[in-house]
Formats: structure tokens, C-alpha cells, sequence
């Protein structure tokens, strides 16, 4: 396995995390008029193209894809866009963490799939899995699953306070 790839796509969560913990820093961080989610997302955008390059650097790709890529590619990234659609850059990047009010949804996929962006997500990277070695693949779905569980204990004492 290339360490710097490894590395590489691990590198969002240790920052979801600390945000996760920790977000009155991260609102402290941001300052006063600056929207937290809105720097998260930021954040999140480069350290996805870092995920991106460490898995393409070490990705052979063929064409045409297996049968299997297109329904769960496509299945994925239809979760995916639903959630934002749905939630919003707010409720997509940790908006409730950082002092936001984000609407109750029980639309398609929420109260069906729990979950639903990791999921979708990791429906995208098991559609790759022809491209990319396992051992990458199942480096990220990891991230993913610490993720859901970290998420899955949310204090809402520890909430963010937002500046305003």
C-alpha cells in the first residue's frame, strides 16, 4: 500500500471529527460574519480533491466499466445530491454543530436509509472498485463508518455558539 495515498484518503476525518468534538473552535476559528459551514465546506471540497489524487494516483482505469458500476454509481450520487438537496450547505456540513437551525426532514432518503450521504457515498467508491484496490476503497469506507459513528453520538450540549 503507498503510504501517501493511504494518507491521503484518510485525510478528511480527522478534520470532520475535531469539527464534530470540537465546533465552538471552529467557530471561533471562522470569526464573527463568516459562516462556519460555509469554510467547512471549503475545507471539505480541497480535502476531497486530496482524496481524489491519492486514489487516482494509484487507480488503473478500463473502459467499459463493470456491470455492476452505473446503477450503484449512479444510486450513490443520487443519495448524495437528495441529502444537500434536502438539508442545504448547512445541514450537509455540520450546521446544527455549529448553532444553525436545520429543518426536520422525513423526505426520501431520510427515515428510509439511515445515513443516506454515507451511504451514497460508499455505494460511489464499491462502484470503483475495479479501478481502484481494495485496500484503498476499504480505507475510506472506514473513515465513513467512524464517521457514522462518531455522528451518531451528538451532544447538543456541546454546540456551537454562534458569534453573530
Amino acid at each position: 500500500m503507498d503510504i501517501f495515498a493511504a494518507i491521503g484518503v484518510l485525510s478528511p476525518f480527522p478534520f470532520y471529527y475535531y469539527l464534530w468534538k470540537w465546533p465552538q473552535s471552529w467557530v471561533d476559528f471562522c470569526g464573527k460574519g463568516r459562516d462556519p459551514s460555509k469554510i467547512m465546506a471549503y475545507v471539505a471540497h480541497f480535502l476531497k480533491l486530496i482524496q481524489f489524487i491519492s486514489l487516482f494516483s494509484v487507480s488503473s482505469f478500463h473502459w467499459p466499466p463493470p456491470f455492476y458500476f452505473w446503477p450503484l454509481f449512479a444510486f450513490g450520487q443520487f443519495l448524495n445530491f437528495r441529502v444537500y438537496q434536502l438539508l442545504g450547505e448547512p445541514g450537509t456540513y455540520y450546521g446544527v454543530r455549529f448553532g444553525k437551525t436545520i429543518p426536520w426532514v422525513t423526505e426520501f432518503p431520510f427515515g428510509v436509509i439511515s445515513d443516506p450521504q454515507y451511504v451514497g457515498s460508499i455505494m460511489s467508491l464499491v462502484a470503483c472498485i475495479s479501478w481502484v484496490p481494495f485496500q484503498y476503497i476499504l480505507l475510506w469506507i472506514l473513515g465513513y463508518v467512524f464517521m457514522i459513528r462518531v455522528e451518531s453520538k451528538e451532544d447538543p450540549s456541546t454546540r456551537a455558539k454562534p458569534l453573530n
